[in-house]
């Protein structure tokens, strides 16, 4: 049977929605972390080479995924407000936006900690690198236009069309190990012949991957909840300067 996506439309269904899926993503997201967090600290053994910075992984690796889908996510959300005009559409990625600049920070910030060892640098101008950093310019370039226009009808447009250009980044930074010289290595968990590491490091990688998810939407629920909140008070204090 088909879904009527349009029911989502209503703010105060999709509050009511999300108010019974916090406690529960919230639950999740605590147990999960907990869980990855042992496996990666305590149960993944050590690197031959790196020896227990290889541990940063686990931290860095499902930021950088979360950085990316969460890109993603805005894209569609941004695509969905201009075409239809979507009423949650875009608040959802303007609520989102934080949180994924967040999780992009994280991934450059580890990612460095973890080069140093590896490559003896914290930074080098590698293909993966500067498209990781060029979206996050892109997280903040995004920000930086809604607060930029008192009309937030316009702010919305311009920021979804930057969402929309800029998502020509997000298959350069997956495909660039692929389509470059670069330092990273090439993908191994997501392949045609299915992962190619072994599962005391596939596993706390999984695990960490949906405990990060799980974090994100119990923030997102938070801040979209304020971004509709938000924007019905500044109806209430228009409709009272117009009275």
């Amino acid at each position: 049977m088909a879904v009527d996506l349009h029911k989502f439309a209503n703010p105060a269904r999709f509050l009511r929605i999300t108010s019974a899926i916090f406690p529960w993503a919230a639950i999740v997201t605590v147990l999960l972390l907990a869980v990855g967090l042992y496996l990666a600290l305590f149960a993944s053994p050590e690197d031959y080479q790196q020896g227990a910075t290889v541990r940063i992984m686990f931290v860095h690796v499902p930021a950088a995924w979360m950085a990316m889908s969460i890109y993603v996510m805005m894209a569609i959300s941004s695509a969905t407000g201009l075409i239809w005009k979507h009423p949650v559409a875009d608040l959802s990625a303007k609520a989102a936006a934080p949180i994924g600049a967040c999780f992009t920070f994280l991934a450059l910030v580890t990612g460095s900690l973890w080069g140093q060892p590896m490559w003896g640098t914290f930074w080098v101008w590698d293909a993966r690198l500067t498209s990781m950093l060029i979206l996050f310019f892109l997280y903040l370039g995004y920000m930086a236009i809604w607060g930029s226009f008192d009309d937030q009808s316009k702010a919305g447009k311009a920021a979804a069309i930057l969402v929309l250009i800029g998502a020509i980044n997000v298959p350069i930074i997956k495909f660039s190990v692929d389509w470059w010289n670069t330092l990273h290595q090439p993908a191994s968990v997501a392949t045609m012949d299915g992962p190619k590491i072994h599962s005391s490091i596939l596993t706390p990688l999984l695990v960490m991957g949906l405990a990060y998810t799980s974090l994100f939407l119990t923030i997102f629920i938070i801040r979209v909840k304020a971004e509709i909140l938000g924007r019905r008070l500044r109806i209430l204090r228009l409709a009272h300067v117009e009275d």
